[in-house]
């Protein structure tokens, strides 16, 4: 029997937002995370595209399709926050990332960050992590198992600290960065949200001691010396009206920013790679457009070029795009889609399902890049029928640095590797934190 979440306003016209708590004390929270796909079009086809249920220890909004997406995340009458929202997930691990601010204070931090993100800081960026692109794939080895999730995890944590950091580092403290940072990001879907020695909040917590110790110890030789990296240009970065940002702002969106860079462009290559194993027929079409440039490696200039990749790298982000759900918190009464919503009530942008409506979507379980040809857009149906980058105010503030990292990347692994899968190989998804393969996606690497 559905339950309401909370009566509308007498006389308002709104609609109950209706749903089901779920199980006693975990709720919805392991069939979401099990199979999110099938739980959020069940909730759909029963409650409609606003509907509730229990997740993570929260009672939780969950509104699907585009329209509902547009209204949360575009939030003209300022009604959601992201702050209070992503905080609840994992704001003790990432706290006042650029991500976690809101209104007023967002936009005066983006605008200081937008100084780290032009199209000169892109190019020194590319020029900068090429060498590391050419020196981490040449050392891949060939064979069966090669574990492509895990390696390009590895590469793209290699090209953050290259790029982002600028710090000469050992390969130890390489791995430490890079654990710190898995237990970070896991600790932000623990069921058990509180410091149990061995669990994910616990872990998630010495992570996040162990990065800020980091990024201060390196701090003052960057404020002081400078460079082309990301630190450096968070440290100088200043707007025309001399705003700058503290230590802690610049250790903050580090943080923040290492992660976001690593983590969603390692998920976006490895469901290229894996599509890419699947039908190799597109592989052998993004591999002659990369041979027909006729570089190893790429130039800022070339970028657009690769038209067929940049089709494989939307197909990829509508099915698995790397952030899944994109919560908001309502700091007043308000409505969704007619739809009845109190302040204080949790929503989130079904970001992984939207992509998956058959409703919006032709033959939507299909790897299909040729949907966002231009001779059929599918996504144009609704500007925010496709938005792994989110939209509004809080778009991805490094959503045009991602596509050139991961081009370059796959530009090279295209002209130095042929991958496959066994026939019949469907990979296990992991989506109980951010989607990544069970198994490490295990292919066979020919060199070329």
């Amino acid at each position: 029997m559905p339950k309401v979440l909370a009566p509308p306003p007498p006389g308002s016209d709104l609609k109950p937002v209706l749903g089901d708590p779920g199980l006693p004390l975990i709720g919805n929270t392991l069939q979401t995370m099990r199979d999110p796909f099938g739980m959020a079009r069940n909730r759909y086809l029963r409650f409609g595209p606003v509907t509730w249920g229990w997740t993570l220890g929260l009672r939780t909004v969950m509104v699907q399709g585009p329209e509902g997406a547009e209204a949360i995340l575009v939030n003209k009458d300022k009604a959601f926050a992201n702050g209070p929202a992503w905080t609840y997930y994992i704001g003790p691990f990432f706290r006042r990332g650029i991500m976690l601010l809101d209104f007023e204070e967002h936009l005066h931090h983006r605008r200081i960050m937008q100084q780290a993100f032009t199209r000169p800081k892109m190019r020194s960026y590319l020029e900068i992590m090429t060498p590391g692109i050419t020196r981490g794939i040449k050392a891949w080895p060939t064979g069966d198992g090669f574990q492509f999730y895990k390696r390009i995890k590895q590469l793209m944590l290699d090209l953050a600290i290259d790029v982002f950091v600028g710090v000469d580092l050992e390969q130890a403290e390489i791995d430490r960065l890079n654990g710190a940072f898995i237990d970070a990001v896991r600790a932000g879907t623990a069921i058990i949200r509180t410091s149990v020695p061995g669990l994910r909040w616990h872990k998630g917590l010495q992570a996040r001691k162990e990065l800020e110790a980091f990024f201060y110890r390196h701090l003052p030789a960057k404020r002081r010396d400078g460079g082309d990296d990301l630190f450096a240009a968070l440290c100088q970065a200043e707007t025309e009206d001399g705003h700058r940002f503290t230590d802690e702002d610049v250790v903050n969106h580090m943080i923040f920013a290492l992660m976001a860079a690593h983590d969603t462009s390692t998920i976006t290559m490895t469901t290229m790679a894996y599509y890419l194993a699947k039908h190799p027929e597109w592989q052998e079409r993004v591999r002659e457009e990369s041979q027909a440039l006729g570089k190893p490696t790429l130039d800022f200039d070339d970028i657009d070029k690769l038209v067929s990749l940049d089709l494989v790298m939307k197909e990829a982000l509508r099915l698995v795009p790397p952030v899944p759900a994109l919560p908001r918190r309502a700091v007043k009464d308000t409505s969704i889609l007619g739809y009845h919503i109190p302040k204080g009530t949790t929503v989130v942008v079904a970001a992984l399902t939207n992509h998956r409506m058959p409703e919006i979507w032709k033959d939507p379980e299909r790897f299909d890049p040729e949907r966002f040809a231009e001779h059929r857009r599918e996504d144009k149906v609704h500007r925010y029928a496709w938005a792994p980058f989110g939209g509004g105010a809080h778009k991805c503030i490094g959503m045009h640095f991602a596509g050139v990292q991961i081009k370059s990347v796959l530009h090279q692994v295209l002209l130095n590797y042929r991958w496959s899968v066994p026939r019949g190989y469907e990979w296990p998804l992991d989506t109980t934190s951010l989607p990544s393969p069970k198994d490490g996606l295990p292919v066979r690497l020919e060199r070329l």
